[in-house]
Formats: structure tokens, sequence, C-alpha cells
């Protein structure tokens, strides 16, 4: 069993930046992929990027790419969205994910999840 905790979400003026974390507890992260994934109100869930933990090769769907970075930290298993040039259309409640060994953007073929994080972007 993992449980994800997610963290560092908040309002921030456009163009501004956010880091949000995902800390993994009660397994390693060592054989899973980590998913970022965001909801925005009556929109389905969206895939935003992801890690693969066994060698930190990453994702990202197009409309973050180059704004949006994930990394990791081994020794405190968590994973980061760093979001830059913020835009009011990333607006949403953010979400990490593990999925056990398949990359994939599938939101419904993940694991585990945390709770969410809001993540207001003011024009």
């Amino acid at each position: 069993q993992v449980q994800l905790v997610e963290s560092g979400g908040g309002l921030v003026q456009a163009g501004g930046s956010l880091r949000l974390s995902c800390a993994a507890s009660g397994r390693s992260f060592s054989s899973y992929v980590v998913g970022w994934f965001r909801q925005a109100p009556g929109l389905e869930r969206q895939f935003v990027g992801h890690i693969n933990w066994r060698d930190s090769s990453t994702g990202y769907a197009d409309s973050v790419k180059g704004r949006f970075s994930i990394s990791r930290d081994n020794a405190k298993n968590t994973a980061y969205l760093q979001m830059n040039n913020l835009k009011p259309e990333d607006t949403a409640v953010y979400y990490c994910a593990a999925k056990y060994y398949i990359i994939t953007q599938n939101w419904r073929q993940y694991d585990y999840w945390g709770q969410g994080t809001q993540v207001t972007v003011s024009s």
C-alpha cells in the first residue's frame, strides 16, 4: 500500500511559479511511475506529466511542455512538479498518483492517489 500526500498549492498571478510536492509513505517509489494530473470544475481529469522512478525519465502533456518539470528526491521518496509561467487555464486541483511499473497517461490506470491540492492562477 502506498500513501501519497501532496502539498504546495495556492494562489499565484499569471506568469508566476509554484512547486508541488508528492510525498510517499508505506512503500518506496522505486518500481513505480508517478503521474501528475489536474482537474478543473466540470472537466475530466487531465494528464500533466509523469516520472519513471527507475530511470528518472519524464513525459509531459503538450499544454505544459516547456513550462512544467517533474523531478524526484530518492532520499525523501518525494516527487515534485515545478510549474513556471503559470496561466489562468492552469487553474485546477492537482493530483499525484502512482502506478506500479507501467507508464501510462490514463488516469484510470493509476493505483494510488493523493488528496489533491488546489492551484489557482489569477489573470
